[in-house]
């Protein structure tokens, strides 16, 4: 781990971080797995480079919040809907991300691991947010379409919300189509239907 750590952060924070030892190469796997919590920052690993951003503002943390619920709410006993867990997409050169919402097996979760891999996922979710966008829309899109995972919602807050789905078919994503409202979708062929303008008012939709 390097010495220094270029990141903007309050005083306290960057004083913390730059107190760890980064190395003077690529983070691995294990590097990842063995650095500390970083409150008040979102903190990914792509390819062996550590990124980080401000933690999302209210109406981010709401809609992933609620999003969560009400797709667990409609999921069979099978399945289970987790926010911000972290998801393994590649070893070496080591590559996490922590999707604002993801699917997989109710038993997996039981067995409380620290993170998931991508072919134990059913679907992903990101909630786009400032300074987000392109990373959303562009670099986790093909991260996830290359992992194989098979269903990838990107859900915008911007008024009207919408949601936009997309399939994985022949290894790449197609768009399913946009959605505004009360959603009508499917996951792992069980019908959901969240309403979209629930997520960020304080009453949630009840499905």
């Amino acid at each position: 781990m390097r010495d220094t750590l270029s990141l903007v952060t309050d005083s306290e924070e960057a004083e913390r971080m730059s107190a760890i030892n980064w190395p003077h190469r690529y983070l691995t796997f294990e590097d990842w797995a063995a650095l500390p919590e970083f409150p008040g920052h979102q903190v990914e690993v792509v390819e062996g480079v550590l990124v980080a951003s401000p933690r999302p503002v209210s109406f981010h943390l709401l809609a992933v919040t609620r999003l969560a619920y009400l797709i667990n709410e409609q999921l069979p006993d099978s399945l289970m809907a987790l926010a911000e867990a972290e998801l393994l997409i590649s070893e070496r050169p080591v590559t996490v991300r922590s999707p604002d919402v993801l699917v997989t097996s109710t038993e997996l979760v039981e067995t409380n691991p620290a993170r998931y891999q991508a072919d134990e996922l059913r679907l992903v979710v990101e909630v786009l947010s400032e300074g987000s966008r392109r990373t959303d829309r562009v670099t986790k899109f093909s991260e996830y379409a290359e992992a194989g995972i098979e269903r990838y919602w990107i859900v915008d807050l911007d008024p009207p919300v919408s949601l936009i789905t997309y399939g994985l078919i022949e290894e790449d994503y197609e768009d399913f189509g946009e959605q505004t409202g009360l959603a009508e979708l499917e996951i792992a062929g069980t019908a959901v239907t969240i309403d979209l303008n629930a997520l960020t008012t304080r009453r949630a939709q009840r499905p």
